[in-house]
């Protein structure tokens, strides 16, 4: 169970200190990387849910077995992304520092799905069968 804390409590910390400054780069982000952003809608909403995933992150660090069912849509919310930007940059469409972002969500996904089967182990190790001698004491 440490480990399944430890890498929620990274990936939550990482994330929020990653993702909260995209509130305020929008126009940055027009000038580095052109065009500019012309739907803000989609782009503070992108932002809006991965913030949102992180502090469920941090949530998940406080009990991973509690909540072992949430680290699978966290294992999606991972995979999704490197996904795409694998397959976006072999297109040539986003820029190798990009791809480095992807392969840190695919590292986390790969550590979540850790976490989840580790969770499991330990969860059935820390509640005791039918029927066993802790039982009838």
């Amino acid at each position: 169970m440490k480990f399944a804390r430890w890498v929620f409590i990274i990936a939550g910390v990482y994330g929020i200190v990653v993702v909260t400054p995209l509130y305020f780069s929008e126009y940055q982000i027009g000038l580095d990387y052109p065009p500019a952003i012309t739907h803000p809608e989609y782009f503070y909403g992108f932002v809006g849910v991965v913030l949102t995933f992180q502090i469920l992150f941090l949530v998940v660090a406080v009990n991973p077995v509690r909540y072992r069912i949430i680290i699978l849509p966290a294992v999606i919310e991972k995979f999704s992304y490197a996904v795409a930007i694998f397959i976006l940059f072999a297109q040539q469409r986003v820029h190798a520092m990009v791809l480095s972002s992807g392969i840190i969500d695919l590292i986390l996904g790969v550590m979540f799905l850790t976490a989840f089967f580790k969770s499991k182990e330990k969860k059935e190790k820390e509640i005791p069968s039918i029927g066993s001698q802790e039982e009838n004491k």
